[in-house]
């Protein structure tokens, strides 16, 4: 099917407001319906961005020239809503995690698969200026051989600013589940899949106070882990230390990665852009590298599976490297419960850097 690429979105919630913002504006993308259990949510969200159709996630499956349907629901029902867009024979995008245990979303992968359709994942941020650049320095040879990587996410947690943060503490959420991904893409692009994990695990408090919006005040249970530790060895041979912590008061992000021939900080995996600072042996400063290439948010990556698409190639923020961050996740969980390493299960080809002149504002299609 020729020409720009229909989009439909299940999830009126704070993300979409991002989401909307920039698939609005690409020129290859149209966004046709906006879908949501409140009806009432997806009309105003709907009129706010000029999109044309709204109300329910059956209404919107529907609609013949939706191609691709962004998935912005909740992480529990991520790999259910998943089914119905496959079944509904419409390519999705899904916020991370692809699912929350490796069965949903494994048959998720292999329902697609047989309908001949796509499966993309969050977090697109691996895909902005900034990680990109990194990519390429490091495939072009600038460290040498990476040999290992220390993660560092801290922060007290979001409770504090976040109006509806229950989830982010429930299972699905708790820094692992939450930031993990975006660190886990990042160390996959960049080191290649992983082969086990340990790890430890703890939980500060067993219930948290919200401490912004209309229920500020309000107490609720902490059902997940808010700190894990974990020791990350790669296929490759690389390995990695990673802290994912919502139990610091010391607020901290750090990805750096060392190899043969120098060190790199990379940028923030939370974000699309930034510099990359290159050390080199027996250099006395530090190289600072420019992100190279257009930067865009959340909804680059839908513009890139929609070019994929179009050209019957494969995307890069793929399904199987969701999954495959799933699994590590999981095998990081089961590690610290256990107090033995996990071998990872499965894992993934790791696909080409993008050109630096790609560009999702332009119009391709």
């Amino acid at each position: 099917m020729p020409g720009r690429v229909g989009v439909g979105v299940i999830g009126a919630g704070v993300i979409s407001t991002q989401y909307l913002t920039n698939l609005t504006t690409f020129p290859d993308l149209e966004v046709l319906f906006i879908a949501d259990l409140d009806v009432e949510r997806a009309q105003a969200k709907a009129e706010e961005f000029g999109v044309p159709g709204h109300g329910t996630v059956a209404d919107l499956l529907a609609v013949d020239e939706v191609e691709i349907v962004v998935n912005l629901t909740i992480p529990a029902v991520h790999a259910e809503v998943g089914q119905q867009i496959i079944a509904a024979g419409k390519h999705q995008w899904s916020e991370k995690p692809l699912a929350l245990d490796r069965a949903s979303g494994r048959q998720l992968l292999e329902s697609a698969e047989a309908a001949g359709l796509r499966v993309a994942c969050a977090p697109d941020t691996v895909l902005g200026s900034g990680l990109q650049t990194t990519i390429r320095e490091l495939r072009a040879g600038r460290i040498g051989t990476a040999l290992n990587a220390l993660v560092l996410f801290q922060t007290p947690g979001p409770h504090s600013w976040h109006p509806s943060p229950e989830f982010l503490f429930d299972v699905g959420g708790g820094p692992l589940f939450d930031i993990g991904p975006y660190y886990l893409t990042a160390l996959v692009h960049l080191l290649g899949p992983v082969a086990s994990v340990s790890a430890t695990a703890s939980t500060a408090q067993a219930t948290r106070v919200i401490g912004a919006g209309p229920k500020a005040g309000t107490e609720f249970p902490v059902n997940v882990p808010t700190h894990h530790g974990a020791l990350i060895q790669f296929e490759s041979g690389a390995a990695a230390q990673a802290v994912f912590s919502f139990e610091s008061e010391i607020k901290r992000t750090l990805l750096e990665v060392t190899g043969s021939a120098g060190s790199v900080v990379v940028p923030d995996p939370n974000k699309f852009e930034g510099a990359t600072t290159l050390w080199a042996p027996g250099v006395g400063e530090a190289e600072e590298i420019p992100s190279a290439g257009v930067t865009t948010t959340r909804g680059t990556g839908v513009v890139e599976l929609a070019r994929a698409i179009r050209a019957g190639e494969a995307e890069r923020a793929s399904g199987e490297i969701a999954f495959h961050v799933l699994d590590v996740m999981i095998s990081i969980d089961e590690a610290a419960a256990s107090g033995t390493a996990v071998e990872v299960g499965s894992t993934v080809t790791v696909p080409d850097a993008l050109p630096a002149e790609w560009d999702p504002t332009a119009a391709t299609l």
